[in-house]
């Protein structure tokens, strides 16, 4: 292939993206990941928690040759879900439709349609979230962003509220030029604005005192000392994204079309009204409300044990957290 047509191949892989609603599109080289030592280091320091999955192919996670043999490349896209929208009870990304289900879909119909371009089948495979890849490191070689200090891919012209998802490719493409840049300087907004102070220092997050790890991975019990820092937050956290700068200037509105916007079961609810919702749900009501949602994710139980929480935070000795 020669060089003008591998960019124009290039150019048009990215405008499909784009065209298929994409925010942000790169192509970023494989190989072992810049923070693999990090992740390495994070995973012994125990700030995973009970995310135990993470370790299982960690192997595979450091190096990006080896979730897809054969693969060379990867496009990686970004998705916007709405920064800009009110604060809640409900962390923003998760009061819509499914991210994987939306992503892998558009995922997939790029696959197709690079196959089709380029009158052949081209081996790969999409990921969004769930599979072995350490996403923000692959995002930053696709030019995508820049890691900030609340550990989220930031992007200058659109902030960090966007999903990240990556298509494998054994194709050979141009990379992008990686982000070296790191415009966070010497703002610490993130990590001071913290509830329950999970930043162990700059770029370092101990989940296990997260709040959405808290209210969204955790099984069990959350521990008792840290349910009131949980405030009113039943779904998620959005707190250190809110106060970013980046976000106050570039974050966006959802468009009335966007599958992220809220659905019924969380849509303008208030705290105690979700909470209390959710507690008089039923098993039939449960999956209504949250089929096609990433609030599946903490389970029925889950949610109620947010959902006691919350109210307890709240006074309301209807509930027992």
């Amino acid at each position: 292939m020669s060089a003008g047509r591998a960019a124009s191949l290039e150019h048009r892989i990215k405008a499909q993206a784009y065209g298929l609603g994409f925010d942000l599109a790169g192509i970023a080289p494989l190989g072992i990941a810049d923070s693999a030592a990090a992740f390495d280091d994070w995973l012994a320091r125990g700030y995973a928690g009970g995310m135990t999955y993470l370790e299982r192919r960690a192997d595979v996670r450091r190096d990006s040759r080896l979730p897809v043999p054969g693969a060379t490349c990867a496009v990686v896209v970004g998705l916007d879900y709405g920064g800009r929208e009110p604060p809640g009870p409900v962390a923003r990304y998760a009061r819509g439709d499914d991210y994987h289900d939306v992503m892998l879909d558009k995922l997939r119909a790029l696959h197709a349609w690079i196959a089709s371009h380029v009158g052949r089948d081209v081996p790969g495979k999409a990921y969004v979230d769930t599979g072995p890849v350490l996403e923000r490191d692959l995002a930053r070689r696709a030019g995508l962003g820049w890691l900030g200090k609340n550990t989220t891919l930031i992007n200058p012209t659109l902030g960090s509220c966007f999903f990240i998802g990556s298509l494998f490719l054994a194709l050979d493409l141009a990379p992008d030029a990686p982000f070296t840049a790191d415009h966070c300087g010497t703002c610490t907004r993130c990590l001071d604005a913290c509830p329950t102070h999970a930043f162990t220092e700059a770029h370092v997050l101990d989940a296990r005192r997260c709040i959405s790890y808290l209210t969204i991975e955790l099984r069990g019990e959350i521990p008792a000392e840290l349910r009131p820092l949980v405030g009113e937050l039943v779904y998620g956290c959005d707190v250190c994204q809110e106060v970013c700068p980046w976000n106050e200037k570039f974050s966006r509105r959802l468009a009335p079309e966007s599958p992220f916007v809220p659905r019924a079961a969380v849509a303008g609810k208030s705290a105690r009204t979700l909470a209390h919702a959710i507690l008089a749900m039923d098993d039939d009501s449960f999956r209504d409300a949250f089929r096609g949602s990433p609030m599946k994710r903490a389970k029925r139980l889950g949610l109620e044990r947010n959902a006691a929480v919350v109210l307890a935070n709240l006074g309301d000795t209807s509930a027992e957290a």
